[in-house]
């Protein structure tokens, strides 16, 4: 995955060294952090694009985020392209835990699901619940996934 920042600047070092750098500077700065991570697609033309996000949250003081897109001409039905979301997620989020938890940073991984079964993409609910817990993440899905339902679906 290639990353960079919501100004368009590519982060050209390691993603764990470029998170390290960042938590390391927000602490010294004398910020509580918090990150969520969260992907979400879009179907357009003949490919899905995806979106995932890492966003740093500093308490009560705003946030900002690194982003990576991708995308895939492979045609796929919705429910797989939110199991493909969530497993994206959880594959940063799992690069990333060790040092989150190194750094004493909370960690929510954001679904793009809408807990509303009204919903289509409500049918991979369940399967990305226990993907997300089983993994030992705090899970978020709709209306509470901010980092996949805004900010990722800001930047495919």
């Amino acid at each position: 995955m290639h990353w960079r920042r919501l100004n368009g600047q590519k982060i050209d070092q390691p993603l764990l060294k470029a998170v390290e750098e960042t938590i390391r500077r927000e602490k010294a700065d004398g910020f509580k952090l918090k990150v969520c991570i969260g992907t979400d697609s879009q179907v357009i033309g003949e490919e899905v694009h995806f979106a995932t996000v890492i966003v740093f949250l500093r308490e009560k003081r705003g946030g900002f985020m690194f982003i990576s897109n991708d995308k895939s001409a492979r045609k796929m039905s919705l429910r797989e392209r939110m199991i493909l979301e969530v497993g994206r997620s959880v594959e940063v989020a799992y690069q990333l835990c060790a040092l989150l938890d190194q750094y004493d940073v909370a960690l929510e991984v954001h679904a793009d699901i809408n807990t509303d079964p009204a919903f289509e993409s409500n049918t991979a609910l369940k399967e990305a619940t226990g993907y997300i817990l089983g993994m030992g993440f705090v899970f978020k899905a709709k209306p509470d996934a901010f980092a996949s339902s805004s900010c990722a679906d800001k930047v495919i």
